[in-house]
């Protein structure tokens, strides 16, 4: 991997989505260096300013043979940032828009899932001679129902108790 400057890195990164603008992929990877031997966290205790700035370091792959970085000081991030992002900007404008009519017709196939389950299943018919099968599948829909509402239950309540296992760990 060959370590550039920063207008070089942003030069090759125009090229790169040029050349992938019909089919590939690019992969792209923000880290925060660290020094060695030293706790990687980012907390700092209160009062207390860190003396170290922790340069940030981008890497760009295609996944085959081009692949380039380039490391950003804390002082330079917010620069080459704005300069980044309107190239990320202007490149990315052959992606795949969303399908929003398909997210709409699942949406309302949930919402009338949602419906059919809150509304209970009525029993009637007779139990024995003529509609008894109609009434063994009403019986067998509402125990379905039952089932699938307790599922429904438990799965926020397990969704609550780890919301809040994680504020307690925050």
């Amino acid at each position: 991997m060959q370590l550039v400057d920063h207008d070089t890195f942003l030069k090759q990164l125009v090229t790169l989505f040029e050349s992938s603008k019909d089919q590939g992929s690019i992969w792209i990877t923000h880290k925060r260096l660290c020094y060695d031997k030293e706790d990687t966290t980012m907390k700092v205790e209160d009062g207390v300013e860190d003396p170290h700035a922790y340069p940030c370091l981008l890497r760009v792959s295609n996944g085959d043979k081009v692949k380039f970085s380039t490391k950003v000081d804390s002082t330079d991030l917010l620069k080459f940032h704005q300069v980044y992002g309107a190239l990320l900007k202007s490149c990315m404008t052959s992606l795949r828009k969303r399908d929003k009519k398909r997210e709409k017709q699942r949406a309302e196939e949930a919402a009338a899932r949602k419906k059919k389950l809150s509304e209970p299943v009525v029993v009637n018919g007779s139990k024995r001679g003529n509609g008894r099968r109609k009434r063994q599948r009403q019986i067998k829909a509402a125990l379905k129902q039952q089932e699938t509402l307790g599922k429904i239950k438990a799965k926020e309540e397990a969704k609550a108790k780890a919301k809040l296992t994680s504020e307690e760990a925050l």
